[in-house]
């Protein structure tokens, strides 16, 4: 039997743990799998030596196309994700513009991404209080879940939903059978937080840290699980930046609530302090915490309670990002490129997280929870999507390594154990030591709900 593709003598990374094994691929799906495959194939691939992971899934990813392409774009953002191991991601709502709150908007940004992107895609839709009614549209048309802000998102554009929103969103989330997913971080205590601050003068990094305390995240995701729980609604809480909010979740976990979490690789890496010392690049809300917040966070990764590592890229021009009044920069990190090298680094080599665990939270688990059973997994029957890794490279994330726009990744300098040498897409290459092919037609992803739409 001839292949297109055999993948010879890597180690795969699985959920389960790590194989020896080839693969072989066939009109862009994995069709066979053994320990050794002797039959032929029109391409081999010697992996010997590497590690294969499946590709990554990014779930939370600004990639602000239409209407702000000049932030980002699915043509650089996407070559970042692939140089860093990904080979699907799922763009949020904003900040394009419009924001994707009905069909119309939907197919506009649809538009655009297949014909820019290098990888596959989903789409989220938005939840403001504005276009509850449009939710059905949006799910017509393929959205892969929604997104709400629990306080404002620093788009006017965009509004923050009310507890009566938030509650009808769920309510719409759970018949149509998506995740609804949640900024948590409570609207009225982090905004009365920094009009006591900047009537005080503040303007500092420090500052602006101490007006969102971790409370303000806890009392959102309280409030958010409540309702979750109240309605059996699926519940998705995004970007949370401490341990103590991930206990939240567990514990509703436990009392039969449908809910998932997910964090971003700078809250593992990076502290408040290295907010002060980096500066802009590392502002986000919510915001980076100390220390011991951050071995808390760990510890709860650590013990498999977070579900989805997902790397919140929210790229913004210089422009906005410079600014001696910290409260005025654009809140948002640029990081697609170096979710699975922080993880890599900072979990498998120092903390001695399982690269079974690193390949189900960028992989797996986000493909299961947005019901995408053709991607996340390298077992016959899915898409041939793989990232070549060198665990044994050591080395330096410099400027001219960075791919999206405007290349403000605060990890540059940053020594990492373990380099992606190749990506790719359905068994094609779309990205290979520093050069990119986009032969591949990208594909939006839809999920794959049965018996709800």
């Amino acid at each position: 039997m001839g292949f297109d593709l055999i993948v010879r003598g890597g180690t795969l990374v699985t959920a389960q743990g790590e194989r020896r094994a080839d693969f072989a691929v066939e009109g862009g799906q994995i069709v066979a799998l053994a320990d050794e495959l002797l039959d032929g194939a029109a391409h081999t691939l010697d992996a010997s030596g590497l590690h294969l992971f499946p590709g990554g899934l990014d779930a939370h990813v600004h990639l602000n196309e239409p209407g702000r392409t000049h932030w980002e774009g699915f043509e650089t953002g996407t070559r970042a994700l692939a140089a860093g191991g990904a080979t699907s991601f799922f763009d949020m709502p904003l900040n394009s513009s419009p924001p994707v709150l009905d069909a119309a908007t939907f197919e506009a940004k649809r538009a655009v991404a297949e014909a820019k992107s290098l990888l596959d895609f989903g789409l989220w839709g938005g939840l403001t209080p504005q276009n509850v009614d449009q939710m059905d549209e949006l799910a017509g048309a393929g959205v892969i879940g929604f997104k709400a802000f629990m306080s404002h998102s620093g788009l006017d554009e965009f509004p923050a939903v009310d507890d009566v929103t938030l509650y009808e969103g769920l309510k719409a989330a759970k018949r149509l059978g998506l995740p609804l997913a949640t900024h948590a971080e409570s609207d009225g205590f982090t905004r009365r937080l920094t009009e006591l601050a900047r009537a005080g003068g503040a303007s500092s990094a420090r500052d602006y840290l101490n007006s969102r305390p971790v409370v303000t995240e806890l009392e959102a995701v309280q409030r958010a699980l409540l309702y979750a729980q109240e309605l059996d609604a699926p519940l998705h809480l995004v970007h949370l930046s401490s341990g103590q909010a991930v206990a939240l979740a567990v514990e509703a976990k436990a009392r039969g609530v449908d809910v998932s979490t997910e964090t971003c690789p700078h809250y593992l890496h990076f502290t408040d302090a290295d907010v002060e010392r980096i500066g802009a690049a590392l502002k986000c809300a919510p915001p980076l915490r100390p220390q011991a917040v951050q071995d808390d966070l760990w510890a709860a990764l650590l013990r498999g309670e977070i579900d989805i590592i997902g790397s919140d890229h929210s790229p913004a021009p210089p422009d906005l990002k410079t600014s001696d009044d910290f409260f005025a920069l654009w809140g948002g990190i640029s990081g697609a490129q170096s979710t699975l090298n922080v993880l890599l680094t900072d979990g498998y080599g120092q903390r001695g997280l399982a690269m079974g665990a690193i390949s189900a939270m960028t992989a797996l688990n986000p493909a299961r929870r947005f019901n995408l059973p053709q991607k996340g997994e390298l077992r016959i029957g899915t898409d041939a999507d793989f990232a070549l890794v060198n665990l044994g490279h050591r080395w330096t994330l410099e400027h001219t390594d960075l791919h999206d726009r405007w290349q403000q990744n605060p990890y540059v300098g940053t020594s990492f154990g373990g380099q992606v040498q190749a990506t790719y897409l359905r068994g094609h290459a779309v990205y290979q030591n520093g050069q990119f092919d986009n032969q591949v037609r990208s594909r939006l992803l839809t999920p794959h709900i049965q018996g709800v739409l």
